[in-house]
């Protein structure tokens, strides 16, 4: 049976000037029709986390989310998945301050970056600010990272920063915590919490 971990990797193989035949089999024995691009793994991780709470198999609607490895890389995934490849529909997160990069490298891939939703810093800034900043303490604690977080706050960088960048650089500070945190905020997200570029990002799959 066909595997979406199998056709990210095909992608990811195209993408480094490999062949182009397994992504292309891949995605007709999935039946995809969208591809949701995202910056990195933790954005991956966090948009099936919110699929999986609202009940939607992303993979059996025709849906792959594919993380690009990093934003430069949105213009060569849009030539390879969208019109002038896979031919499939186009969607994604993007940051504010990559917005114009964005617009730029879909236009030259001949997609539409209107289909691209815009998060104000990146997705992680989002969710904490939905959740507040006293909530992503307390899940800090929770998963007893509080003398960690504790430790980060007394370095001379941190002080008087806003505590949601303080949150939001804590999680990238160390290798796999942007992606724990990102599970752990959305799934403490009640409904009406859903940051609204995700939440849009949903009524368009």
């Amino acid at each position: 049976m066909a595997d979406m971990g199998a056709f990210r990797d095909a992608v990811d193989q195209w993408a480094a000037d490999g062949p182009g035949e397994p992504a292309r089999d891949l995605a007709v024995r999935l039946g995809l029709r969208t591809a949701v691009l995202v910056e990195g793994p933790s954005d991956l991780a966090a948009v099936e986390a919110l699929a999986a709470r609202r009940g939607r198999d992303l993979a059996a609607e025709g849906v792959a989310v594919v993380s690009m490895g990093g934003a430069m890389s949105v213009g060569r995934y849009a030539d390879l998945l969208g019109a002038s490849g896979l031919g499939l529909r186009l969607t994604g997160l993007c940051d504010e301050r990559e917005q114009p990069y964005y617009d730029r490298a879909l236009r030259r891939a001949g997609a539409l970056s209107a289909g691209f939703l815009v998060c104000a810093a990146d997705l992680e800034d989002e969710l904490i600010r939905s959740l507040g900043t006293a909530r992503a303490e307390e899940i800090i604690e929770a998963e007893g990272d509080l003398r960690a977080w504790q430790t980060f706050l007394h370095q001379p960088a941190q002080h008087g920063r806003p505590r949601h960048r303080q949150l939001r650089r804590f999680l990238g500070t160390k290798k796999g915590r942007k992606i724990r945190y990102g599970l752990l905020l959305v799934e403490s997200l009640t409904p009406s919490q859903v940051p609204a570029p995700l939440d849009a990002l949903f009524t368009r799959l």
